[in-house]
């Protein structure tokens, strides 16, 4: 199955050795071959970066690591083909605008009959490719459309919580449904299942989240997975399985956790 990782942070950060450890999972350490994408969020924008070859010999990947581009919020995608050839339309993450900004959206699993499903309706959301990934990503768009009417209005958070977690339990009930979603205020996190690569056994959990935080005069100076920018930090990574010897914390099944600038948002 595919991998996803993602960052939150107070302020502008990279990733790059938690995105290199990643990285190596893409054809390297792990299987998921089938290509691989990054974006990171900048204002009501976004820099994408995807290609379909392995992440793990992927040049892109190198000089986008060399770049050290910084951002308060990063999804990262690296995939195992299962629905839809190899092909650039069918590389996460997947980006759309709604409400006058840029959404993200990375899936891992299987949703077999998604598009048989008449309550999953994509409304004027369509696809481009053929993963059942993109086009959950659509469904969610439409459901979110009601609210994102007005440009620069940011719905308020307990609607669009509300919104996903209704998503999320509906397509739970297709296959495993993890998932990372942005509209670039905050980052909604999916735990549900995934296949153990040791047994093929599909079980929780699916979806890791390592909270940290640091407080520092030089932007110098390095922590494990990211480059610290000002002088408070709080930062949550999330990814498929644990990426460090960190005390990672395992997200239950259906369990959805939203996140703002570093920090997790109560229900």
């Amino acid at each position: 199955m595919c991998e996803l990782l993602a960052m939150s942070s107070s302020h502008p950060a990279t990733v790059t050795y938690s995105m290199r450890e990643f990285a190596r999972h893409g054809g390297l350490t792990g299987d998921h071959a089938d290509g691989w994408g990054v974006a990171y969020l900048e204002g009501q924008d976004v820099n994408v970066f995807r290609d379909t070859d392995a992440a793990a010999d992927s040049p892109y990947l190198r000089l986008v690591s060399d770049r050290k581009v910084r951002s308060e919020i990063v999804i990262a995608h690296i995939r195992r083909a299962t629905q839809g050839e190899v092909a650039l339309r069918n590389t996460q993450p997947f980006a759309r605008e709604l409400g006058g900004r840029v959404h993200l959206f990375a899936h891992n699993g299987d949703l077999v009959g998604i598009d048989r499903r008449p309550e999953l309706q994509l409304g004027g959301h369509l696809a481009i490719g053929e993963t059942d990934s993109e086009r959950a990503f659509c469904v969610l768009l439409h459901r979110l459309s009601s609210v994102w009417s007005e440009p620069e209005v940011t719905p308020e958070l307990a609607l669009r919580r509300r919104i996903v977690a209704d998503f999320a339990a509906d397509v739970r009930g297709l296959g495993p449904a993890n998932f990372i979603y942005t509209d670039g205020d905050a980052v909604f996190l999916h735990g549900h299942s995934r296949k153990d690569c040791a047994d093929g056994a599909i079980r929780p959990p699916g979806l890791h989240m390592l909270c940290r935080s640091c407080t520092t005069g030089s932007d110098s100076i390095q922590f494990p997975g990211l480059t610290l920018a000002t002088v408070t930090q709080r930062v949550v990574l999330a990814a498929s399985v644990p990426l460090s010897d960190e005390p990672w914390i395992a997200l239950g099944e259906g369990e959805l956790v939203v996140l703002r600038r570093g920090v997790v948002v109560p229900p």
